[in-house]
């Protein structure tokens, strides 16, 4: 049997344990307010140091960063709820590793994928049908190397949640984040793009 102070310690890693994979893997709704971090979130430097695959209008003058977890269940919400979008925006899709080994991995994958939107499809019907996601790839490591530095930068920010979106509102031209998921919706609102229509 274990000491009442070791039954303690336990009872409080596990707390512990949930309370960062909370805080990880939120769906909460934080619009228009910017991380605080040590470095100020930049567009520029998201382009220049994220490595990602675009969904969407690919000649678009309006491009929307997702920071995503391949684990996440509520980047997979967002995955759909932005789907509907893509006509109006190019949006980039920017996976890390904060829920494990195998989100890494499974990024990896994504990004070395032939075509990144097709598996990114198959792995998000796999993970709503609670199977895992796809299976990771072999020979990934440069790919590897890219999600973590992806989540280096997102850490940089002072992000504490993904999905984390990060783009312009498409009228007035601030800049505007968001950690958690959204619907359809609410996405359009944040980004200042037209609803769709059901």
């Amino acid at each position: 049997m274990f000491s009442k102070s070791r039954r303690f310690s336990l009872l409080f890693a596990g707390v512990l344990a949930s309370s960062l994979f909370v805080a990880g893997c939120k769906d909460g709704s934080d619009a228009g307010s910017a991380a605080k971090g040590s470095t100020p979130v930049s567009l520029a430097a998201i382009n220049a140091e994220a490595t990602g695959f675009a969904v969407g209008a690919p000649m678009s003058a309006r491009t929307v960063y997702v920071f995503f977890d391949a684990q996440c269940p509520h980047c997979t919400v967002l995955w759909d709820a932005a789907k509907p979008l893509k006509n109006q925006a190019k949006f980039v899709w920017i996976p890390v590793g904060i829920l494990g080994a195998s989100s890494t991995a499974q990024g990896a994958t994504l990004l070395a994928a032939k075509d990144p939107v097709a598996a990114m499809d198959e792995h998000e019907a796999s993970m709503k049908a609670k199977r895992g996601g796809i299976s990771a790839g072999s020979d990934i490591d440069a790919q590897k190397a890219a999600v973590a530095k992806n989540t280096a930068l997102l850490t940089r920010f002072g992000f504490a949640s993904i999905p984390t979106i990060v783009g312009t509102h498409a009228q007035t031209g601030a800049l505007v984040t968001q950690e958690g998921a959204m619907p359809t919706a609410a996405l359009a609102g944040l980004l200042g793009l037209q609803v769709p229509a059901p």
